[in-house]
């Protein structure tokens, strides 16, 4: 069967995770996830209609760094760095 408009090109959603998906990707345990999300380390970009909390793969890369940062910093120290990063994108955004 052949398209009628050819050049239409298909949207393919992105891949969202529930907690117990990074739990099973990662060391972390689902309440090291809940906690980072709690205190904005990182964030869900959805929640389920049952009240679950969807993440996209952009965690991964979030928690990566988390660990990284978790060798010589304290989860303060890193709340703080997350957070002036966020005002500074911020910031050049607006400009």
């Amino acid at each position: 069967m052949r398209a009628k408009n050819s050049s239409a090109m298909l949207k393919v959603p992105a891949r969202l995770y529930r907690i117990g998906d990074i739990v099973r990707y990662t060391p972390f345990s689902r309440q090291t996830i809940h906690n980072y999300t709690t205190m904005g380390l990182i964030r869900e970009v959805e929640w389920t209609q049952g009240g679950h909390r969807l993440y996209d793969q952009s965690v991964f890369g979030r928690l990566s760094r988390i660990m990284k940062l978790r060798r010589t910093k304290t989860l303060f120290e890193i709340q703080e760095i997350i957070s002036r990063e966020k005002s500074r994108r911020r910031g050049i955004s607006r400009n």
